[in-house]
């Protein structure tokens, strides 16, 4: 029986915005609607842009070619400024992408009881990422703001800092470059406590490298940040945290967790030597953040809360026991309540489309890259997931295994039929009416949930007064803008695009009847990307819609993905074109909807 959320007033559809609506001459286009269709993983990373101090020396090319003397407009920073972002946002894409699989194949060594010798995962990620950039990953040392970097921003390896060129140094704490035949510190990596309320990083005591007490001559790192000192060039400062992850809400055992968050650009004040014992002498630094720098709160960005730490008007769980861990919603915003609906964990379908269980695989032992798994043949050879369920790349179609297979539930390409994981929480945004967040950290490549309603034909969809909560579905496979080819890699989408132009597509409408996917909110530059995926049956026209973080996600960041509406292209039902802003604030945003 339908679980029904609890009635708490009135509101509206989860994305606030201004809509209007304008006649048009001419026919009206097939799906009025708005398609809500997937838009390729390679585009989706969420953050907002730092008004950090202008560039000491960049070294990067501009995305606009201009004129000697030809001066540079606000309009041309901007475009510079996206340009380098998404630069930034592609580059860790790939290095993620690359680490996955690599853990993958670890995995399955593992499971062959082969070992690498001395191999690191995260550095031959790295070595792998810069042999495939074809030159456009260089080992460039910036000073000042790197482009493309924000503050605030977070990464959980300490490669990624070499990625993006934060910090070149893969174990040193100090980073510097030889200018003129002197060492000059451009950034450092300082290592902090996540217990305790501080939250003040204006000032910072560095400790550099040890020296022997009878030999205070200063080398290396030391003496880059005591140049630094002396000619007043900043030094960008990440800072560290090691913490011990126990999670109540997944089945994981305690691990060890890295954070380095992006704190700006710093000037070293003064220098002093300490005593660390009889043999020893400690190099201090005093840094001072530069001001007029974007705030930096690293308690608001480390801190992953529960539920019970919210204020305002609360909600423990509006499944009610339907997800595998509560659902919470909150609002601290208004005294607005949810819109009540049908809460499902699952596609409602109708009679005449219920799903038929496809064939299965035969493996017992659980499944491999192998001509043997069935499962794998029909994803072009390969399982799609790693041992930790993260989806290894983005593709057209994903096939779990179902309920024919004879692989075991704990095989890992059965991932997003487990349910949730991650405890999600709906919440009342500043500007977007409802979002969702998670309270813990979502790794790049996990499942994070499905977009749930009742599914629709295309004729019963074009009725549909509210289209807010109408996702177009299985009409995208072969969009060669999404993805590049990769269509012909899965055996059942290789009879051609002529398959996708039929009629009798199919919606999935959660206006009524939805989950927590219902909630989710449209960016310019979402963290989210939606998946086409297939398991308890194999028809291609009506495919689960299932949403995977594109990038390593913070507790409490607003999870979006991008509708994908094509502007001026969104009709009412008297065929007036319908106009909706966006106000998702990203540095990329249109300022339309549709």
């Amino acid at each position: 029986m339908d679980g029904i959320a609890p009635n708490l007033g009135n509101g509206e559809p989860p994305t606030s915005a201004n809509c209007q609506s304008t006649p048009v001459g001419g026919e009206q286009v097939l799906r009025r609607y708005p398609s809500r269709v997937r838009v390729s993983a390679e585009c989706n990373v969420s953050s907002g842009m730092a008004n950090g101090p202008a560039e000491v020396a960049s070294g990067q090319d501009s995305a606009k070619t201009r004129t000697a003397g030809e001066p540079v407009t606000f309009k041309d920073n901007i475009i510079d400024e996206i340009a380098t972002r998404k630069s930034v946002r592609e580059s860790l894409r790939e290095f993620q992408k690359i680490y996955r699989k690599l853990l993958e194949e670890e995995e399955e060594d593992s499971k062959s009881k082969q070992t690498r010798i001395g191999t690191v995962p995260d550095m031959v990620a790295f070595k792998l990422f810069r042999e495939r950039s074809n030159g456009l990953h260089d080992d460039r040392k910036y000073v000042g703001k790197v482009p493309g970097v924000h503050i605030g921003d977070v990464f959980h390896l300490r490669v990624e800092l070499c990625v993006v060129g934060l910090h070149r140094q893969h174990r040193v704490g100090i980073d510097y470059l030889n200018q003129g035949g002197k060492l000059l510190a451009v950034s450092i990596v300082s290592y902090m406590q996540c217990s305790g309320s501080k939250n003040d990083f204006d000032i910072l005591i560095y400790s550099g490298s040890v020296i022997a007490t009878n030999n205070q001559k200063l080398e290396g790192g030391n003496l880059a940040l005591k140049r630094s000192m002396e000619t007043g060039t900043p030094v960008r400062v990440i800072y560290g945290f090691i913490r011990h992850q126990s999670d109540k809400y997944r089945e994981t055992k305690t691990k060890k967790l890295a954070t380095y968050i992006y704190g700006g650009q710093y000037l070293v004040e003064k220098y002093w030597m300490e005593k660390k014992d009889e043999i020893c002498m400690v190099c201090k630094f005093r840094l001072r953040r530069i001001s007029g720098q974007a705030k930096l709160d690293i308690q608001e960005i480390l801190k992953s809360r529960r539920s019970e730490t919210f204020s305002g008007l609360y909600i423990d769980d509006i499944s009610q026991g339907k997800e595998k861990v509560p659902i919470s919603a909150v609002n601290a915003i208004d005294d607005e309540y949810l819109v009540p609906f049908n809460y499902n964990s699952k596609i409602q379908y109708p009679l005449l489309h219920k799903p038929t269980p496809p064939s299965g695989c035969d493996c017992t032992d659980g499944c491999s890259d192998s001509e043997k798994c069935a499962c794998a043949v029909k994803n072009g050879g390969e399982i799609p997931f790693n041992n930790n369920g993260a989806v290894v790349e983005a593709k057209p179609l994903i096939y779990e295994c179902g309920p024919s297979c004879k692989c075991p539930p704990t095989c890992h390409n059965r991932v997003s039929q487990h349910g949730i994981k991650f405890p999600l929480q709906v919440f009342k945004t500043k500007l977007m009416g409802w979002g969702v967040r998670s309270l813990t950290f979502i790794p790049s490549g996990s499942y994070v949930c499905e977009y749930v309603g009742d599914l629709l034909e295309d004729e019963e969809a074009q009725k549909k007064t509210n289209d807010d909560y109408l996702f177009a579905i299985g009409n995208n496979y072969y969009d060669e803008s999404l993805w590049e080819g990769l269509s012909s890699s899965i055996p059942s989408l290789q009879k051609g695009a002529h398959c996708e132009g039929e009629e009798g597509g199919f919606a999935v409408d959660a206006s009524e009847c939805g989950n927590v996917g219902r909630f989710i909110n449209h960016s310019c530059t979402p963290n989210l990307y939606a998946q086409n995926l297939l398991y308890d049956h194999d028809d291609m026209s009506m495919p689960h819609i299932m949403f995977f973080a594109s990038e390593n996600i913070p507790p409490l960041v607003e999870l979006t993905y991008h509708y994908n509406y094509t502007v001026d292209q969104v009709y009412d039902s008297n065929g007036n074109i319908k106009r909706k802003n966006c106000y998702c604030g990203s540095i990329e945003c249109t300022g339309r909807l549709y």
